[in-house]
Formats: C-alpha cells, structure tokens, sequence
C-alpha cells in the first residue's frame, strides 16, 4: 500500500487534469486514430451501442450470483431473499436513473468519480473513489476465490494448489484487459450474451426439476413451507440479504464509467440505463425465485460462514431432484461466468485508479497509456489485488466470503449515496439557472423527492445492514467488514479537505453544456423509433 500513501502535489486546483502520458500521444486533447476512434484523455472511445448495453447487463454477472445466492437462502429462506432482492431492486431501478441523467449529460471518463469531483467536492470524490477502488479490489479476490472453489471439483489442491492457480489467473487476466477496449467490448459481448442463454437453461431445467422430470417426484414450493420455512432468521435473516443484494446489484453503475469509452453516449447511455430493469427482473429476481424454488434453505452444501467449500443452488436442486451429474453442467457455467465477471471488475478497477491518476489523486504512473488507450499501469496493479483471496488458506472459504461480502456491500451503499447526491446537485444548478431538466438528453421519471427517498434509503441500509454482530456473542471480525468502510470514508474525506483545504462547488459554478450538444438528430430520431426499430439498429452496430 505504499503507492497510496505518497505525496501528492499540495494545491488547491485539484479540479484541473494534468497532461496525460501515452506512448503514442504527449496531448490529452481530443483526436481520431487510424481507425476513425475517438481518442480522449488517453482513453479510446470504442465501446459500441451494443456491446454498451450488453455490458450495462450483464458483465459483472460472476460466479457469486450463480452460487453466492445460496448465502441469502441459507440466512433468509427462500421467500426472505426474493422479498430483499426486489425492495433493493427498486432502489437500484431509482438510482439507474440518475446515473443515466447524468451520465449522458456529462458524459466523462471515471463516471461518477468525476461527477463527485466537478460538482460537489474533490474531497468527496478522492474519498468516494478510493473506496470505490477498494471494493471492486475485494471483489475481484472474493471472484478468484470462488473459481478455484469450483476448481476444486475437477483438479484437488494436491495437483494443482491454489497458490498455482491465483498465479495464474493473474497472467491472464493481465493479457486480456490489457489487450483494448475494442476486445474488451466484443468479449463482454458475447460472454453477456452466454450467461443469459445460459440462465435461460436453467430456469428451464429448474422448472424440470419443479415437476419432477429427473424422477425423484414434483417439488412445487416444498421448499417454501416447513420444516424449511419461506422466511429464515426473521430480520436478522433480512439484514444478510440486504448486504448481499448491495454486493451483487453493485457494478449496474458501470454504464456511468463506460461512458467516457463510448462511441455514442447521448445515444447508449439512455439505451443501456432503460435496460437495466431486465437485469433486475431477469438476473436477480429470477435466479432468487428459481435457486429458492429447488434448494431447501438447510442444505449444509450452501455457502455460510463455516463451509470450506459449497455448490450452488442450482447444481444442489438439479441432484435432489435426480440428475446426479448436473454439477459438471452448473460448474462449467460458473467458470466461464467467473472469466467475464472478473475482466470486468479489472475494468472498472483500472478506469477508477486511472481517473484517480488524471486528478492526481493517485500516483500519476497509473495515467499512462499505450497507443491502443489502455491503462496498462491501472490494469496491472488492480489485478495483484486478486492474491488478496489466498487469505482463505488461513480462513474457511465461507468465512471469507462473508468478509467479503460484508465489506464490499457497504461500501456499495456509501458509493450508491454519493452517485445520487451529485444528481440532486445537477438538479438543483439546473434550476438555479432556470433550465429545464425535461430539456436534458435523458431525464430521469418522476418528481426529485423519489431521489431524495433514495439517497437517505440507501443511507439507512448502510447503518443498519451490520446490526446482528451486536447480538450475543458480539462477532468482531464481521463488525469489522460490515463497518470499516465508514470510518475509512471520513478519514479519506476529512483528511483530504484539511490537506487541500478543498470547498464545495457553488451551484452557480456547475457549467452545463450547449444545449445543441445535448441532443444529436440521431438521439432524437432514436428516441423517437419503435421498440422494433431500435433492437435491428441495436444488433447492426
């Protein structure tokens, strides 16, 4: 951690950017390559429509939904996760529309890091950021975790141990995000569109399973009534899903950071934003409902804290219900899920880190760029932080991922409350300066208090999503992962302000753009197309 605690130019103008350093350009100014691509701060804009949406859905669908769910029906029950994924789904709805509002308005490279930057505070930014930064850090080592728990299946430690195998995971994804975002887009693309083909299989086969097809007779909602009970653990059940919803729905933000590699934002933006309410029906409420459909919530092969090793709801669902091999099926899955879900957090990883670089909020080495836009110094050092789930050789794998969870929820809720604080800023200047936010290229439904609603719901979840380590007997270690990330937050915070002696930007200081570049005559004519339309424009990107 030494990289974080260097000195840093002490000056106030932390809002200008430095130069950015590239082996094919020493100008962050805008210009197109031989390709006819937009380079911008060192960056590519190559992402297209697309693949935009595509990522926007499903990139950060890993192998924690596929397995990690059975956390949430081990401490709630069935019934218990579905009800936490949905109330926690319609927050999410709520803040995907202001990520989109603002977002396509401005839409810059670092997303929401940005944003908190140039309209509320540099300190709330630095602070926001590096948090940010530290969750994805522990969610890439929770995703390596999980893929050699599955590894385990086919090859056992004595052949290959974990430490050979986090080696070479790191070699890996080392070439595969550092090979551009043009690659990175068309891999997402058809990694996305896999792992909803294969969540269509299967809720097909757990809808066999349901009725009895593999002979072991029809299971209907067995599951959901006693001895296993719909609910679990009443509240204290709740809390765990609440923290694991934040840890699985977080990521939907990534359309707010992709932005800035856009093509198109004022046109994908909106698309990808629209879209997200399948993700949340789709993905998360439907393997809720499926995974708690086939799997009795006292399975001991579930993730908890004291597993060493666990399967998923679907594999043991598949088994009870007669298919006894179904695990190499459900495995495979999970692995090629796992590649996608952590190219992705290296993603967001390395484009936080490299607008912390260009702001220099963080050592300005990790600005660098290579002639093909890609932050290899940001890509390299994001992906070391995947040895951080070699910690399991001296904890259970179910211990860990609790950790993990834990900490990388919360933090999830602090960055969720700041994103929609710096929209109701936007808002707010807006009407400072008599514009209309109707006038926008996308504005988010609803009158602003349903935003206010959200910003202090999300504030709530936050300090009250850890409450069952007070109980008898007090849990230290988990209080620790449930809370650290508040006190971490205002040190950063507070630390910075006092070192800068940074302000808060004056609502009368937020610049909007010419209203000619909010709207292109191609946003207009898209927003205009039927459903029809827009899906064969989609598909011909």
């Amino acid at each position: 951690m030494a990289n974080l605690s260097m000195p840093f130019q002490k000056t106030v103008d932390t809002i200008k950017a430095p130069a950015v350093t590239t082996e094919a350009q020493e100008t962050n100014e805008p210009h197109r390559d031989t390709s006819g691509d937009i380079i911008e701060d060192g960056l590519r804009r190559g992402l297209k429509g697309r693949q935009f949406v595509i990522i926007a859905l499903g990139s950060i669908i890993g192998p924690g939904c596929f397995y990690g769910l059975g956390y949430g029906i081990y401490e709630a029950g069935p019934l218990g996760l579905l009800i936490g994924f949905s109330v926690v789904g319609v927050s999410m709805w709520i803040l995907m529309q202001s990520v989109g509002e603002v977002a396509t308005l401005f839409p810059v490279h670092g997303g929401f890091v940005e944003h908190c930057d140039r309209f509320v505070d540099p300190a709330l930014s630095f602070a926001v950021s590096w948090l940010y930064y530290f969750m994805w850090s522990v969610f890439l080592a929770s995703d390596w975790n999980n893929a050699t728990i599955f590894l385990r299946f086919w090859i056992p430690d004595t052949a290959i141990p974990i430490w050979a195998w986090y080696i070479l995971f790191f070699v890996f994804f080392s070439l595969l995000t550092t090979l551009g975002v043009n690659f990175y887009g068309e891999t997402e693309y058809y990694f996305g569109m896999f792992k909803f083909f294969s969540l269509i299989v299967l809720f097909f086969i757990s809808i066999l399973a349901d009725i009895g097809a593999f002979g072991n007779g029809y299971v209907g909602f067995k599951y959901w009534r006693e001895p296993y009970g719909p609910i679990q653990n009443g509240i204290n059940g709740f809390g765990q899903v609440f923290v694991l919803a934040a840890a699985y729905y977080v990521g939907t933000e990534i359309v707010s950071v992709a932005a800035g590699e856009s093509k198109n934002p004022q046109r994908d933006v909106p698309r990808a934003t629209n879209s997200i309410l399948y993700r949340i029906l789709f993905v998360f409420i439907g393997m809720s409902f499926f995974q708690g459909l086939i799997c009795p919530s006292t399975s001991d092969d579930l993730v908890h804290p004291a597993s060493k090793t666990a399967s998923s709801p679907f594999t043991i669902g598949f088994q009870l219900a007669g298919w006894k091999s179904s695990a190499h099926f459900v495995n495979a899955i999970i692995l090629i899920a796992f590649i996608s879900a952590a190219n992705g957090v290296v993603y967001i990883q390395s484009r936080a880190l490299y607008s912390l670089a260009l702001k220099r909020k963080a050592p300005s080495f990790f600005a660098r760029t290579n002639a093909r836009g890609v932050p290899y110094p940001a890509i390299i050092f994001s992906n070391m932080w995947g040895f951080l789930g070699l910690m399991s050789l001296q904890t259970t794998a179910g211990s860990l991922f609790s950790y993990f969870t834990s900490f990388g929820g919360t933090a999830a809720y602090i960055a969720w409350a700041a994103i929609t604080f710096v929209h109701l800023r936007v808002r707010a200047a807006a009407t400072r300066k008599g514009i209309d936010a109707k006038e926008f290229p996308f504005t988010a439904p609803g009158h602003i208090s349903l935003y206010w609603g959200n910003f202090f719901f999300n504030i709530f979840l936050l300090l009250i999503q850890g409450f069952t380590v007070f109980e008898t007997p007090f849990d230290y270690k988990l209080f620790i992962a449930s809370y650290i990330s508040i006190p971490v937050f205002f040190f950063m915070y507070i630390g910075y302000k006092w070192w800068f002696k940074t302000k808060w930007v004056p609502l009368d200081e937020i610049d909007f753009p010419q209203r000619s570049k909010w709207r292109s005559e191609e946003h207009e004519n898209a927003r205009k197309a039927s459903w029809g339309t827009r899906i064969l424009r989609l598909l011909k990107e």
